[in-house]
């Protein structure tokens, strides 16, 4: 079954860290660009990070992420990482993971990420 799955979300402080990640099932996941978008109810979804497919030599970040964010991969495991530092009220979203296979975007299902005190 083609498919991600998201994890690692949750209610942090600010400033505080936490790392997301989706896990890629029935599709050749070392040969996807992968990318992490963000969702707050009421508006539209947002791209976040991008990471190449293969080894991932190229990654590209949201102005808002960039310098707090990293996203990386390991193909071994089919998984695509965000590592999140320094979070504000303002990262609080739904995150989700997405590849363009066949023509076709692919999401997963999301995770919750609430960052207040």
């Amino acid at each position: 079954q083609v498919q991600l799955v998201e994890s690692g979300g949750g209610l942090v402080q600010p400033g505080g860290s936490l790392r997301l990640s989706c896990a890629a099932s029935g599709f050749t996941f070392s040969n996807y660009h992968m990318k992490w978008y963000r969702q707050v109810p009421g508006k539209e979804r947002e791209f976040v990070a991008h990471i190449n497919f293969g080894s991932g030599g190229y990654t590209a970040y949201a102005d808002s992420v960039k310098g707090r964010f990293t996203i990386s991969r390991d193909n071994a495991k089919n998984t695509v990482y965000l590592q999140m530092i320094s979070l504000k009220p303002e990262d609080t979203a739904v995150y989700y993971c997405n590849t363009l296979r066949l023509g076709v975007p692919l999401w997963g299902q999301g995770t919750q990420v609430t960052v207040s005190s």
